[in-house]
């Protein structure tokens, strides 16, 4: 820290200050001066908008319906197998299919958002998963029960693809990795839910409780239908639809002062190709530029340029790295596991099944905490090498107890203390940093279309784990199993580490450009930080630097 004396005088009409240190005496004008003291006292954070944080709230609630589906199958599907006299293949596919189901509906929301708006999609997915739900809770056979499973999984793909891009278009750049991740935030409240539900419902007879279970799945859906009404359309979607004055009101609510509101505004009139002196609060958008999708399939996967290679190389990878870590394997079968572990109790496993959801609740209110503050990068590494520790241990754990010829009581409390552990690093960065990456890198014309191609993927894994779970565990153990998504994790940390650029303080505007520079050896040093980058800018025009030993240090075009 610098110590010194600083003296004031007015020298023909100059006002300069003479800084005095230990060694060294420099006299600065007072401009210079201003400047110097303001890297000591810097502004002040602005405080959170509310109204977008009250935006991204009800956008995000419709991830608790993917959750709560997650959650509630997982102890459902028991209560199902002996309703229904159903074999373990059966109920893995009757488990997973909802999310190869959401691939139709996650690929059918990038279109039908561009079209209608991210508002009204947000509704149509509560809609439908409102008629899926109805259908599971009146299922009378393993059909009909596959039917709703398919209704409801459209729903799902819906919630997951717009929820994100709907939450990242409204937030301001100060707090959008905080805002993203309130989805995955609420995909593990839907969760916990999900396992309150199977405990509640638990003692009902058992061919009401399931349906219970699964039906009671409407009512939330109507709630957040509802709660859609109270939000503002996506500003992005507006610029694009050349309603300027509309997407003006919503910026000036969704942003911490009237000049972001203003930049924000002029970096989407420039991404959506509107020159910057377009002033009406309705213009017309060539149809070229417009958000209806044509010619986006094309540009995002047939020619695309270098950054958007790349961008989709990003936000794919971490969808199918998420979901190979083997969560929805945890979630789903979290009763299997335990009793893998050596707990036998129904009521244990339940119990045990709700501490689960507890941790993955828990950690992931931790991880929006530090999304803004920490970055996506160092919480994304953090969270995948603790993920593969607890999965390595976990896999050794469960070695031990299956080797054995009595129970070991240390090898049981460590298998359960792993599984809590590897959802606690899931839900401190790998969960919600998908989410919030993929929905904020794509470009503003490709946004929708490339989160969609991300969200289907995420299914596509997830869906593909869940089904074959149970099987892979009889083929190669369940400790065999955790080996496996052990390496998975492994590759993921590996690829996140070279791959992945930190967007923590850039603008949805700024990533073509972000991307565009990319290159593989960068991204191990590379820091994204507006402020760090007007701080080098400003060492290279002559600025004074101070050490951190209190030594002033003179700098001139970039020589000390």
């Amino acid at each position: 820290m610098f110590r010194g004396r600083i003296i004031f005088y007015n020298d023909a009409d100059t006002i300069s200050y003479i800084v005095y240190s230990k060694h060294h005496q420099i006299t600065l004008p007072h401009q210079d001066f201003t400047k110097l003291t303001a890297d000591f006292n810097p502004p002040k954070k602005p405080k959170r908008n509310k109204f977008a944080f009250l935006c991204a709230i009800l956008a995000s609630t419709t991830s608790i319906l993917l959750g709560y589906d997650t959650g509630v199958m997982s102890v459902a599907a028991l209560y199902i197998k002996k309703d229904m006299h159903l074999s373990d293949v059966q109920i893995e596919i009757l488990s997973g299919i909802i999310n190869i189901y959401s691939l139709i509906g996650s690929a059918a929301a990038g279109r039908t958002s561009d079209w209608i708006g991210r508002r009204y999609t947000i509704g149509v997915a509560c809609a439908i998963f409102f008629i899926g739900a109805l259908l599971m809770g009146l299922a009378t056979n393993y059909a009909f029960l596959m039917v709703g499973r398919f209704v409801a999984g459209i729903g799902v793909g819906y919630a997951l693809m717009i929820a994100p891009v709907y939450t990242a278009e409204v937030s301001p750049a100060s707090s959008r990795g905080f805002l993203t991740s309130f989805p995955e935030v609420f995909i593990n409240t839907g969760i916990l839910f999900g396992y309150l539900s199977n405990f509640g419902f638990s003692k009902l007879p058992l061919h009401l409780g399931w349906r219970f279970m699964l039906g009671i799945g409407a009512i939330p859906s109507v709630l957040f239908a509802v709660g859609d009404l109270a939000v503002p359309e996506s500003p992005r979607w507006l610029v694009m639809q050349g309603r300027l004055g509309d997407a003006k009101k919503v910026l000036c609510k969704t942003s911490d002062s009237d000049e972001e509101a203003e930049s924000r505004l002029s970096d989407i009139k420039d991404a959506a190709g509107l020159p910057p002196d377009c002033k009406d609060d309705v213009v017309s958008v060539p149809r070229t530029n417009r958000s209806h999708g044509e010619g986006v399939g094309m540009e995002l996967l047939i020619h695309p340029t270098p950054a958007v290679r790349r961008v989709l190389i990003a936000g794919v990878g971490i969808h199918f790295f998420q979901q190979a870590s083997g969560i929805d394997a945890v979630v789903l079968y979290s009763p299997r596991i335990f009793e893998k572990a050596g707990i036998t109790s129904d009521t244990h496993k339940l119990l045990a099944t709700v501490a689960v959801g507890f941790s993955k609740t828990i950690f992931i209110l931790v991880a929006t905490i530090f999304l803004d503050r920490v970055g996506r990068r160092p919480l994304l590494l953090t969270s995948v090498g603790s993920i593969i520790l607890s999965l390595v241990t976990l896999a050794t754990s469960l070695t031990i107890v299956d080797h054995s010829t009595h129970k070991i009581m240390w090898a049981i409390g460590l298998s359960i203390m792993m599984l809590l552990t590897f959802v606690a690093s899931f839900s401190i960065g790998l969960g919600p940093i998908a989410w919030v990456y993929s929905s904020e890198i794509f470009p503003l014309r490709l946004r929708a279309r490339g989160t969609s191609i991300g969200t289907g993927v995420n299914g596509l894994i997830s869906g593909t784990i869940s089904m074959t779970f149970l099987s892979l565990s009889k083929a190669i153990t369940t400790s065999g199993a955790f080996f496996l998504f052990a390496g998975i994790a492994t590759v993921s940390w590996i690829f996140f580490f070279t791959f992945l650029l930190e967007t923590r303080g850039r603008g949805l505007e700024e990533m073509d450009e972000l991307f565009g520079d990319f290159k593989w050896q960068e991204s191990l040093h590379r820091k994204s930080s507006g402020n760090g980058h007007d701080k080098q800018q400003a060492n290279r025009n002559g600025h004074i630097q101070f050490g951190d030993s209190g030594d002033i240090h003179t700098t001139t075009n970039g020589q000390s």
